[in-house]
C-alpha cells in the first residue's frame, strides 16, 4: 500500500528524509522497472510500499510509517533480476553490508561559532581515529576517545587536525580509503552523532578539523553502488562508474562516473554535507590526480576532463557557501593549477600537499653520510611555492604515505636497529624543526613529536607511554609549535612569506635562512641549520640588522633529551664589521647583510634567532 501523500507536498533531498509526520525516500535507478522500501516499520515486507517514478530516474516514496531509527533498504527490480541495496545517501549504516538507517539530521550546534585561523596560522596535526587512542576494542566510541586527549593537543599547539576518512568501510580496521557508503559514517568509530559530537569537543577546545575525502574510487568491496539498479555495459559497475577503461585505477575498476551529472552531484552533495552537516572546517581530496588523468601520469590521452570540473565545481560552491573552510589536495606533481582560481582556469583549492619538500627532507636526515647531504635540495624544498604562494603548499616529513608502503618513520628510516638512538632523535627532529620554520602549512602525523617508530599500520595503536618517555621532545615540538604561530610575539617572521635562503655552506653542512611577514624587530627570524654530526664554533653569519638577536630556540638542549649534547649557543650580538681601519673604512657584506654574528651551533641543531620587539 502507497502511504505518500503527493498531494500534501512532494519533498526535496535525496535518501530518508525524515519530517514531523513520517520519512520520505528518493533514490536514483533508471534501469529499474520497480523500486519498493523495506524496512523494520513495515516488518521487512517486499512490496508493501513501492515507489512512485519521477522524472531522470528517480523514485519516491512518502510513508508515514517510518521514523528516526528505523533500518531500510531498497528492493530493486529490474526484469527477472531483484537487489536489496542500501541507501547511497545513508547518513547511517548497520555496517558495511547492513541495513541503512534513518537518522536524525538534528543535532545541537549551540555555540559553535569556530572558525579557523589564516592559512598563514595553521598547524595541521593528522589523525587516524582508529589508531590515535591505545583502545584495544576494536568497537569502542574513536570519536569520544580523542575528545579525551583534546587538551594534550592544545598544549601541544597545533589547531587543527586533519582526520582520515570516516566513510563507512568494510570491516572494523582500515585506513578509510576504501569508501563503502560514502554518505555513512563509519559505525564501528560512533557513528554520525558521534561524529557531530567530536567536532564540536574540538571546536570547543579551538582546534579545527579537515576530513580526507576519496573521490576518486569507491571500495572496491563491500560495494552496493555496484551495478545499482542491475543495468551494466562490459561487466563493469553501472550507473554509478564508468563501465569502460575510464573506470580503471590502481585501487579497482571503481572510478565514479565524472561525465554522468547525477554522479557528479551525489559526489558534490557528499562534498557539501561534511561543511553543512559535521561543520567540518574543510577537506582534503585524496589523489586527485586520478580524479583528472585516468593513468595518473601526462598522458593526455587519459586526461578526464569531466573530474577537473566537478573539482572545480565543488571548490567553487565551498568558497561560496562556505567562506573561510578550506579545501586541500594531494595531487603531488608539483601543479600550480591545482591552487590557481577556478576563474583563472585552476582547480581553485587553497594548498596542496608538497611533495618536493617531504622527499628531499626525508632524503637528507636519513642519509648516514654527511658528505651525501645535499644542501641545494633542502634549500630548494625551503623555497618551494605555488603561484609565488608558499601558504598554497601543505609541508611534512611524516604522513600516513610516507611512514607506509614500504617506508617506515624518520626514526626509523635513520637507525632501523634503535629508532630511539641520538641519532634518529636528533635527525628526525631536525626534519620537524624545517617543517615548522619553512614557509608553508605544517602538518605532522600522529605520534611524530614522541618519537613512534616503526611503520603506520591501521591495528597498531599509538604507544602514548613513549609521550611521557620522551617528553622532552614532546616540549620542543611544542617550543617550535608556538614560535611558528608567534605566540610571544617575537617571531612573526615565521607566518610572513618572506625568505631569503641566505648561507649555504655544503663543506660544513650549515644553511640558514631568513623568514620575515613585515620585517623589523619582533618580526624577522633567522633560522640556523647544521646538517653536520660536527659542532660548529664561533660561526660566522650575517643578520639583517645590527644588535642582540635572541635565542628561541636550541635544539640540542638537553632539557629536550638526555642525550643532546647542550652546545653553548647563546644570544648573537650582530655588529658593523668593517674591511680596515682607515679613514674611510669600508662595511663588510656577509651573506648579503650589513651586521655580522657569530653563532655555537651543535651536530644536527636548528637555532632559531629573532630581535626583541622595539620599546616605544
Amino acid at each position: 500500500m502507497l502511504t505518500a501523500d503527493l498531494a500534501e507536498k512532494t519533498r526535496g533531498g535525496m535518501g530518508a528524509i525524515p519530517y514531523g509526520a513520517g520519512v520520505a525516500f528518493r533514490v536514483w535507478a533508471p534501469h529499474a522497472n520497480a523500486v519498493y522500501v523495506t524496512g523494520s516499520f513495515n516488518n521487512w515486507s517486499p512490496d508493501s510500499h513501492p515507489m512512485t517514478k519521477e522524472e531522470g530516474g528517480y523514485w519516491y516514496a512518502n510513508i508515514s510509517a517510518a521514523a528516526i531509527g528505523n533500518e531500510y533498504r531498497y528492493r530493486i527490480v529490474n526484469g527477472g533480476k531483484q537487489f536489496l541495496r542500501c541507501d547511497p545517501y545513508a547518513r547511517q549504516v548497520v555496517s558495511s553490508i547492513g541495513n541503512s538507517i534513518v537518522h536524525d539530521p538534528n543535532f545541537d550546534w549551540a555555540g559553535d561559532d569556530f572558525h579557523l585561523p589564516a592559512v598563514n596560522e595553521l598547524v595541521i596535526y593528522e589523525m587516524h581515529l582508529g589508531t590515535f587512542h591505545n583502545d584495544q576494542d576494536e568497537k569502542s566510541d574513536k570519536f569520544a576517545e580523542v575528545v579525551q586527549k583534546v587538551e594534550y593537543l592544545k598544549q601541544l599547539g597545533v589547531n587543527v587536525i586533519e582526520v582520515m576518512p570516516l566513510a563507512e568501510f568494510p570491516g572494523s580496521l582500515s585506513w578509510g580509503y576504501n569508501p563503502a557508503c560514502v554518505f555513512a559514517i563509519e559505525s564501528d568509530y560512533g557513528g554520525p552523532v558521534g561524529l557531530k559530537r567530536f567536532v564540536k569537543g574540538m571546536h570547543q577546545a579551538g582546534i579545527g578539523v579537515i576530513l580526507d575525502v576519496v573521490y576518486n574510487h569507491f571500495g572496491p568491496s563491500d560495494l552496493d553502488l555496484w551495478q545499482f539498479d542491475g543495468w551494466s555495459e562490459n561487466g563493469r559497475g553501472g550507473i554509478y562508474f564508468y563501465n569502460d577503461w575510464h573506470a580503471d585505477t590502481p585501487w579497482g575498476s571503481t572510478r565514479p562516473d565524472y561525465g554522468r551529472q547525477e554522479v557528479r552531484q551525489f559526489i558534490r552533495d557528499n562534498a557539501m554535507m561534511w561543511l553543512e552537516e559535521y561543520h567540518l572546517d574543510g577537506l582534503r581530496l585524496d589523489m586527485t590526480l586520478f580524479m583528472r588523468n585516468v593513468h595518473g601520469n601526462g598522458d593526455t590521452n587519459g586526461d578526464l576532463p569531466d573530474g577537473w570540473s566537478l573539482i572545480q565545481w565543488i571548490n567553487r560552491d565551498v568558497r561560496q557557501n562556505f567562506p573561510g573552510r578550506i579545501t586541500i589536495a594531494e595531487d603531488l606533481q608539483t601543479d600550480d593549477r591545482l591552487t590557481k582560481p577556478v576563474d583563472q582556469g585552476g582547480a581553485g583549492f587553497t594548498a596542496q600537499w608538497g611533495a618536493r619538500f617531504v622527499h628531499p627532507i626525508r632524503a637528507a636526515v636519513i642519509t648516514p653520510d654527511d658528505k651525501q647531504r645535499s644542501l641545494d635540495s633542502v634549500r630548494r624544498a625551503i623555497e618551494g611555492r605555488y603561484n609565488g604562494d608558499p601558504f598554497q603548499r601543505v609541508i611534512y616529513s611524516e604522513s600516513h604515505d610516507e611512514i607506509a608502503n614500504g617506508k617506515s618513520r624518520v626514526a626509523s628510516e635513520i637507525d632501523p636497529h634503535n629508532p630511539e638512538s641520538w641519532a634518529a632523535q636528533k635527525r628526525s627532529t631536525l626534519a620537524a624543526a624545517l617543517v615548522l620554520t619553512s614557509p608553508g602549512i605544517p602538518m605532522l602525523f600522529q605520534g611524530q613529536e614522541f618519537l613512534e617508530d616503526g611503520w603506520f599500520q591501521d591495528s597498531v595503536p599509538l604507544d602514548w607511554h613513549k609521550s611521557e618517555e620522551f617528553s622532552g621532545l614532546v616540549r620542543m615540538y611544542r617550543d617550535l609549535i608556538q614560535l611558528r604561530l608567534n605566540r610571544f610575539g617575537t617571531t612573526r617572521g615565521l607566518t610572513g612569506s618572506g625568505l631569503n635562503t641566505f648561507h649555504q655552506n655544503q663543506a660544513e653542512n650549515v644553511i640558514a635562512f631568513h623568514r620575515w611577514h613585515q620585517g623589523g624587530p619582533g618580526d624577522d627570524v633567522i633560522v640556523v641549520v647544521n646538517l653536520s654530526h660536527q659542532a660548529h664554533e664561533g660561526y660566522k653569519l650575517g643578520f639583517p640588522a645590527p644588535g642582540t638577536w635572541r635565542l628561541r630556540l636550541n635544539s640540542d638542549w638537553n632539557g629536550y633529551s638526555r642525550g643532546f649534547g647542550n652546545q653553548s649557543a647563546s644570544d648573537a650580538n650582530a655588529g658593523m664589521e668593517s674591511q680596515d681601519m682607515g679613514p674611510n673604512p669600508r662595511v663588510e657584506v656577509r651573506d648579503g647583510f650589513p651586521a655580522v654574528g657569530t653563532v655555537n651551533i651543535g651536530p644536527y641543531t636548528v637555532l632559531i634567532f629573532s630581535q626583541d620587539k622595539s620599546v616605544v
